[in-house]
């Protein structure tokens, strides 16, 4: 029985992906005509399902890509936005392997000075200045910091801002979540406690993704559903990254305003003043002695300032600008545990260095600061730890 009318392409080693000989099968699109031929092939007992980044695996054991690069395939895969998307090819191309790489020059450089101090130099009458050690560390440890304090920026190109829609009843928070989806996503009534659960939606904002959460009005109630739905606005607020707080301008602050500034206040926010197509009943100065966060105007209902609040967002989190051509980032929590790490220890060589330690003694944090760095480019790293990465690839890749 003919089951369909495929391509096979041969391609051979060392210019494939996995640095190895493959074929590669074109069937016609459709399940069961790729399930049909999928069970025709692995009739042949040679011949298995590949596991989970298996492809990509031999492709970073064979030495075609580094650890970093690989991850940047599974983030590739995995981008929703552009910038996302962006970040991903950025660290595909090796743009965060270069940097690492140069780091561990710079750091193999200072250690070839320590060890031959160490083990050339017992029978000079004089020891070997350091001056040079010690600068060519402060530099390191700068560049390193510099890197890190990028780490957040590309965490949320990578994963997007946990954004939640904070404020008491009616103060236009499912509005709000409708004007910034550009659908009419959540339910909207003038029926206080609409809202009793929490609404999880991903839009893209500026190239970012913004993981929202519109929850329900914060107060207190006697109401056991509407309760448990306050509770876990209030987890909501405590854990996201931004919070955009909403105060109806037509009406006066009260206990309930009082409450969720006190939240707010302890977070990163943005307080959103609605419904400004209203008479304004807040008084507003007296608003702005209460919070430390920024205070923009908006009308959800007409669809006024919204673009201000979009610009705010993007302000907040990237000073207005999102730069990331050929710019190396650390969008991996994995990474960026691995750099602190290592500046850890070199931070702990210097302040030992300054200190007069003996020198062999400085010597392992320097060395241990090396190859924890390797980790991030795959070099030291452990099993356990390979098939947790490729574990995160679906088959096939």
């Amino acid at each position: 029985q003919k089951v369909d009318e495929v391509l096979f392409v041969e391609m051979f080693s060392p210019n494939t992906y996995t640095k190895e000989d493959m074929v590669e099968v074109y069937t016609h699109g459709g399940v069961i005509s790729t399930k049909r031929v999928l069970e025709c092939i692995l009739k042949n007992e040679d011949i298995r399902l590949a596991e989970p980044g298996e492809f990509t695996k031999r492709a970073f054991l064979n030495g075609r890509l580094d650890l970093s690069q690989a991850e940047g395939v599974i983030d590739l895969i995995k981008a929703k936005t552009e910038f996302s998307h962006k970040s991903a090819i950025n660290q595909l191309e090796g743009h965060l392997s270069k940097k690492i790489k140069e780091f561990r020059e710079e750091l193999l450089d200072i250690l070839s000075f320590v060890e031959y101090s160490i083990n050339f130099t017992e029978d000079m009458q004089e020891e070997l200045p350091f001056d040079n050690v010690i600068l060519k560390t402060e530099k390191l440890m700068a560049e390193m910091e510099e890197l890190l304090g990028e780490s957040n920026k590309g965490k949320i190109l990578k994963d997007g801002i946990n954004v939640s829609i904070i404020g008491k009843p009616n103060v236009g928070k499912s509005s709000l979540l409708n004007r910034i989806l550009r659908q009419e996503r959540a339910i909207v009534t003038d029926i206080a406690g609409t809202t009793r659960d929490l609404i999880k939606e991903d839009i893209e904002l500026s190239g970012i993704k913004l993981n929202i959460n519109d929850t329900a009005g914060i107060r207190d109630t006697a109401d056991v559903v509407e309760k448990i739905g306050v509770q876990k606005s209030i987890e909501a607020s405590e854990n996201s990254d931004l919070n955009l707080v909403l105060f109806d301008i037509s009406r006066e602050l009260d206990e309930e305003d009082e409450k969720i500034i006190n939240l707010a206040n302890t977070t990163k926010s943005i307080g959103i003043l609605n419904k400004v197509d209203l008479d304004k009943k807040l008084n507003e100065e007296k608003l702005k002695e209460k919070v430390n966060f920024e205070l923009i105007e908006i009308s959800a209902l007409k669809n006024e300032g919204i673009s201000k609040l979009e610009q705010a967002i993007i302000d907040m989190f990237f000073d207005g600008k999102i730069e990331i051509k050929d710019k190396a980032l650390i969008t991996n929590v994995r990474h960026e545990n691995s750099l602190k790490s290592s500046l850890e220890y070199l931070k702990s060589f210097y302040a030992d260095l300054k200190n007069m330690v003996p020198i062999d003694c400085c010597e392992v944090d320097l060395r241990r600061a090396y190859e924890v760095l390797g980790e991030i480019i795959g070099e030291n790293i452990s099993e356990n730890i390979l098939d947790n990465i490729f574990s995160n690839f679906c088959i096939g890749k």
